[in-house]
């Protein structure tokens, strides 16, 4: 597999405290920084893609990552938690607001035979 895209994106959940809201969004964010054109530009099978979205917040263990999968449109994902984004306090509420940032990568079976630069 080859990485063919790579993109970031960060959500947040500036109320709920919700991990997997804020990592939701972290991934349609990075979305809107791409598209994916190459896989209709060279006719290559979406299907055969794999996503990769690592996703960084304070509490990684409280991220849904099923439910995160589940947003990506295509190809076959996994989804990783790890320790990362950020946690604003708001000590007037005693509540905090979620930060989070995601890596999208889009990888691709690629044999680097049928590949040159022109």
């Amino acid at each position: 597999m080859k990485r063919l895209i790579l993109e970031m994106g960060m959500g947040n959940d500036l109320y709920g405290m919700d991990y997997t809201k804020a990592a939701k969004r972290a991934v349609e964010d990075a979305f809107r920084h791409s598209t994916l054109s190459v896989f209709q530009s060279l006719n290559l099978d979406a299907a055969q893609m794999q996503v990769r979205v690592t996703v960084g917040v304070a509490q990684p263990e409280l991220v849904d990552c099923d439910a995160v999968a589940a947003t990506l449109p295509r190809g076959v994902a996994t989804v990783t938690a790890v320790k990362g984004g950020q946690n604003v306090q708001d000590p007037k509420n005693g509540t905090y607001h979620v930060v989070a940032t995601a890596a999208v990568e889009a990888l691709y079976p690629i044999d680097s035979v049928d590949w040159k630069l022109s």
